[in-house]
């Protein structure tokens, strides 16, 4: 809904010795609705068109898609022979006025800054172990209850539960993306389709269990984690690509470094990483109550698969490391239900 108040006070500001602001609705089509707005100054009238985006399907839900759809089109309708010049790009704020957030080259983000380690500091320790000690399942544990606690805000919407389902396997940075970034000769094409089309299916399969939306980070990996000293508590960075979605694709992107890790040190699945996976599994389910998610993860294991195995991320992965991780990933896309009870040998 446009807020006509709000626009006609940028428009005076924007626009010298305006007298007069009508504005009316011209219609409204799938993706939003468009509005004639006549100014009238001292040299006449001036018509203009005031465009806004529906928050509802086609990768529009968030704020940030609309802006960003809005700010390619001020950089671009005037490259276009014979198209129509965009003017600026609003933005409503809180209090309900309007400004411009139009003409920006580049954009930042300035935030607060985070203390503690990273997680990868634990996963790296793992290697000179036999078994996990008392501070290691501590940290676990604790990662899991908060994503037991995060996940359990649901939301109803088929619309978010399939975006994210869809943006696993299509988005620029996740399944698709991620393989368009390896060098050549790294893993063939054949391959990297066996595996999209194998993860494709999988989306489809789960469409219909978009009753598990959930709040979640998007991103929950190791180096999004960061202790305070040898305690349990921590603070989190970079949250990514939408507040909802599977709680799996949190559960996988924590999850997945134990495999990828473990890999590393042991070519297989052991010691404390297959310890330390089979108790986040384990606690996690204790605390969420959702034994479901072993029958959801496969697509998200492929997407997080892809990434650890990628050499531009992990140059030190080695080529049988790499077939390795993948074989793993296809295990679990072959399978019906992810058991991490099963050691997953991948000798």
């Amino acid at each position: 809904m446009l807020n006509e108040k709000a626009l006609k006070a940028y428009l005076k500001k924007k626009f010298r010795g305006v007298t007069r602001i009508n504005i009316k609705k011209l219609g409204h089509g799938v993706h939003g609705s468009g509005f004639l707005v006549e100014i009238k100054t001292a040299k006449g009238i001036k018509p203009y068109v005031v465009k806004t985006l529906a928050p509802k399907d086609f990768g529009h839900e968030y704020p940030s898609d609309r802006a960003g759809i809005f700010l390619l089109d001020l950089d671009e309708f005037k490259n276009l022979p014979t198209h129509v010049r965009a003017i600026d790009v609003l933005a409503e704020t809180g209090n309900g006025s309007i400004k411009s957030i139009g003409g920006g080259k580049e954009y930042y983000l300035l935030m607060e800054k985070g203390e503690g380690r990273h997680y990868f500091n634990d996963l790296v320790s793992f290697a000179r172990k036999e078994r996990l000690d008392d501070i290691d399942i501590k940290k676990i544990k604790a990662m899991a209850s908060y994503l037991a606690g995060i996940h359990s805000t649901k939301k109803e919407s088929k619309t978010l539960y399939w975006r994210k389902l869809r943006d696993t396997v299509g988005h620029g940075e996740c399944l698709m993306g991620v393989f368009d970034t390896y060098p050549d000769g790294s893993l063939s094409y054949n391959e990297m389709t066996d595996i999209i089309k194998k993860s494709v299916d999988w989306i489809y399969k789960l469409k219909s269990r978009h009753k598990r939306l959930s709040q979640i980070h998007g991103d929950f990996h190791p180096g999004n984690i960061w202790f305070r000293e040898v305690k349990s508590d921590f603070i989190l960075l970079d949250r990514s690509r939408g507040p909802w979605g599977e709680p799996a694709d949190d559960v996988t992107a924590l999850a997945i470094n134990y495999i990828f890790f473990s890999i590393k040190k042991h070519n297989d699945i052991a010691g404390p990483y297959l310890e330390g996976l089979k108790l986040f599994f384990n606690e996690y389910v204790r605390l969420s109550g959702d034994d479901e998610i072993y029958e959801v993860l496969a697509p998200f294991f492929a997407f997080r698969g892809a990434v650890v195995a990628n050499p531009v991320f992990y140059p030190e992965v080695t080529p049988k490391q790499r077939k390795l991780i993948f074989r793993f990933v296809l295990s679990v896309l072959d399978a019906e239900r992810f058991n991490p009870e099963n050691t997953y040998s991948l000798k």
